[in-house]
């Protein structure tokens, strides 16, 4: 699979820059017949709006046809992170501190595959959580295979909180009848 120059990175990180956003990842994948290139593009404040990735392509296009990275022809993907994002580096564990995350771990990492809680930062290679349960945990960073934001965590807590109160609410419901 081909892999990108440093001058090829510098320019599309660049082109984000130029376009008022950043760019958080350089994603290479598909087949060695067929390579996708994904760019994941974000913002600091607002969000990326189909016609921002649109420009990026374009523009990005052009600096890869003549950079020519890939043998054959290939896919480029340009795209935002999305709300289920993915934290990409340090800088994001400092960013969404505070936000409900959703961790897998790679295997033999721990004695969960994924941990749900709030973000409380990542300090010497350590990710730090604070669980539903308001026990705070920290896990290597090694053993994080991926870590993305979850936007719907704290409405399934809450739903799973109201299960109980529900069932009592009906049992008392029934028995007033």
């Amino acid at each position: 699979m081909a892999r990108l120059t440093e001058e090829l990175m510098a320019r599309l990180h660049r082109l984000a820059r130029s376009e008022g956003m950043e760019l958080v990842a350089v994603e290479v994948g598909g087949t060695p017949r067929r390579p996708r290139l994904r760019l994941v593009l974000d913002r600091r404040e607002g969000s990326v709006t189909l016609n921002d990735c649109e420009i990026v392509s374009r523009q990005a296009s052009l600096l890869l046809d003549e950079a020519d990275p890939f043998p054959g022809p290939y896919t480029l993907e340009v795209s935002s992170p999305g709300l289920d994002r993915k934290l990409y580096g340090p800088e994001d564990y400092e960013r969404f501190r505070g936000h409900a995350v959703r961790v897998k771990m790679r295997p033999g990492a721990g004695s969960s595959r994924v941990m749900e809680g709030f973000l409380l930062g990542l300090e010497a290679g350590v990710v730090h959580l604070r669980m539903a349960s308001g026990e705070e945990i920290g896990i290597p960073e090694e053993g994080v295979f991926e870590a993305r934001l979850d936007p719907f965590l704290e409405e399934r807590l809450t739903r799973q909180g109201e299960r109980p109160r529900r069932r009592e609410r009906d049992r008392a419901k029934r028995e007033r009848q």
